[in-house]
């Protein structure tokens, strides 16, 4: 059997894949099959106690210099590979989130990749004959026992059919499921224990993200919810060229099993191979953005993790599509509703904007949604015409704090979805063009949206009112000011304007003294306490020195953990300084 060339690529429920491993490799902790639920339980919390402990230290002490965070994010990666695949998908989740981390982490977590050992392959062909309930002999005329590539959920064998097929095999790793129940048990004590114990984290609502999380994650270790993924998503395509889908063999898949007919591939990011094979980079580029165009805003359904071990390139320059088991969805838009948000991102009208993506699903309504348009607009303008580059998010960490500080407001989890695609496609498009035009590489999607309607007089219509107010706004530029004027006066009318005005500074600094005298409050009363314990001691009175002592633990308990809130507080403000 052949075995997998280095310009291949293929994946497993959306992880990173690793090149095959000595399946002799020393098993991690939580791969033993006697691990226990109080174990797993010390692992989680104790991890989360020295996160929250180094990040005091670090800020309490002066050392939070960028090469001091970059081996903190370092080490981080390092414990969750060794927590294995649930923690694994967190880290990469959180790889996506430059509003909510600092760089550093963001720079190591984007890193993350399954570095698990391969399982055997007796596990493999038994997991096989006891979901399809046959041999492997009899369902396969031929079953490569080395798998071809392996991840934390699962791996991938390449067979041949009795009819002649040539097919991959995703298993699924056993006990994964077992683990991840564990897992969800685990978190959501710790979580329990977060909103109990530390307020400020309420916020952010991770009871809400927890569940949407595992809701995605139970979804990921469906292969057969997978296979009806991927016959929809093939539907969705099956007129679009230039996007090439495999078969799934039915008969052949099951819960844990997955066949898919074998479709080798250039690596979609390997720019070397792409141009040796006389693929144009600059026409990937364009399919690869217009094809998640139509994902996003046509189909409403789309593939929210299209890293390149989910994409490959075939020899006549179409784009393969491999895993959809993490697939999202959210509401299309109508033609008119496109034409409408193409020409407010090119006019840079974060108002219609947000309007467009509050309609899809992607953002919650507020009352005020001047801290989103005002970052809307600053993505727009810093971003629309070139490549994404994250460094520049840091920009805006004063306004995204005092966001969150201000109201509560969380991202939904499509809209997760969303920027964890697109940062990953922008990576993807880089990687064969550092310098392409996101616009100029949508101009295929918009030409065929136009294309298809232009029978439509109403479209017509509207294509050419927004063209219209496209050119107006462009020769009207100069009255930037007159335009502002009325929009404040509309929104005076309406009721909507509030005025508030603050010092954020004075505002900070008035918070840490808050904390400052509650924590000398409480050593006070500490101090005192642990003194009239120890004259108790002294008379001698045990009993009273007992419950003195506890008096005086108690007011030590508050003492610490206002002293905790005040350092996380003075590191929140030095980031919002920055």
């Amino acid at each position: 059997m052949a075995k997998k060339a280095s310009s291949l690529v293929f994946t497993t429920n959306g992880d990173r894949l690793v090149k095959r491993t000595n399946s002799s490799s020393k098993l991690l902790r939580w791969q033993k099959a006697r691990y226990s639920p109080l174990a797993r339980q010390i692992d989680v919390f104790s991890l989360a106690a020295r996160l929250v402990f180094y990040l005091w230290w670090d800020n309490s002490f002066g050392n939070n210099s960028p090469k001091q965070r970059n081996r903190r994010a370092q080490w981080l990666v390092r414990q969750l590979l060794n927590l294995g695949p649930t923690f694994i998908k967190i880290g990469q989740a959180l790889s996506t989130r430059p509003d909510l981390i600092p760089i550093e982490y963001i720079e190591a977590l984007t890193q993350l990749q399954d570095r698990v050992p391969e399982f055997s392959s007796a596990e493999a062909i038994a997991t096989v004959e006891s979901e399809l309930g046959s041999s492997v002999n009899s369902l396969y005329l031929d079953f490569d026992p080395v798998p071809l590539a392996s991840a934390s959920i699962g791996q991938v064998h390449r067979a041949k059919l009795h009819s002649g097929e040539e097919v991959v095999v995703k298993v699924q790793r056993p006990g994964i499921e077992e683990l991840f129940n564990l897992d969800f048990e685990v978190l959501h004590r710790l979580i329990r224990f977060s909103n109990q114990y530390l307020p400020w984290v309420r916020k952010y609502d991770l009871e809400g993200i927890y569940q949407e999380f595992f809701s995605l994650l139970y979804q990921e270790i469906d292969y057969f919810q997978e296979g009806k993924n991927a016959e929809r998503f093939q539907e969705n395509f099956q007129n679009y060229p230039g996007v090439i889908v495999p078969k799934v063999y039915w008969r052949y898949t099951t819960k844990k099993v997955l066949t898919l007919e074998y479709l080798p591939g250039i690596k979609i990011s390997d720019r070397v191979t792409i141009e040796a094979a006389g693929i144009n980079p600059d026409r990937l580029i364009e399919l690869g953005i217009c094809c998640y165009l139509k994902q996003l805003l046509e189909d409403g359904f789309f593939q929210s993790d299209p890293h390149p071990g989910n994409m490959a390139v075939a020899a006549d320059g179409s784009i393969i599509f491999y895993d959809f088991g993490t697939m999202a969805e959210v509401k299309s838009l109508a033609k008119d509703e496109m034409v409408k948000t193409f020409f407010a991102v090119i006019r840079k009208d974060a108002d219609r904007v947000v309007d467009s993506l509050v309609y899809m699903g992607l953002l919650e309504p507020m009352s005020d949604m001047t801290a989103v348009k005002r970052l809307v607009a600053f993505l727009l303008d810093n971003f629309r015409d070139k490549p994404v580059d994250i460094r520049a998010f840091e920009q805006v960490s004063a306004e995204v704090y005092m966001m969150f500080e201000q109201q509560p407001f969380r991202l939904p989890p499509q809209m997760t979805f969303v920027l964890k695609s697109l940062t990953t496609l922008d990576g993807i498009a880089r990687a064969l063009d550092p310098q392409y035009n996101l616009l100029q590489a949508s101009k295929p999607f918009i030409t065929r949206i136009a294309a298809s309607s232009a029978t439509s007089g109403n479209f017509i219509g509207q294509l050419a009112r927004q063209a219209k107010s496209y050119l107006q706004n462009r020769l009207q530029k100069s009255k930037q000011t007159e335009i502002l004027l009325q929009r404040i006066e509309t929104r005076l009318e309406q009721g909507e304007f509030q005025m508030n005005v603050r010092n954020e500074a004075s505002d900070r600094a008035l918070g840490r003294i808050h904390l400052a005298l509650k924590c000398l409050i409480y050593a006070c009363l500490f101090g005192f306490g642990s003194l009239c314990g120890s004259l108790l001691v002294l008379v001698p009175a045990l009993n009273w020195a007992i419950a003195v002592f506890a008096f005086a633990a108690f007011w030590f308990l508050l003492f610490l953990r206002s002293f905790v809130k005040l350092a996380i507080r003075e590191k929140l403000d030095r980031l919002a300084q920055k």
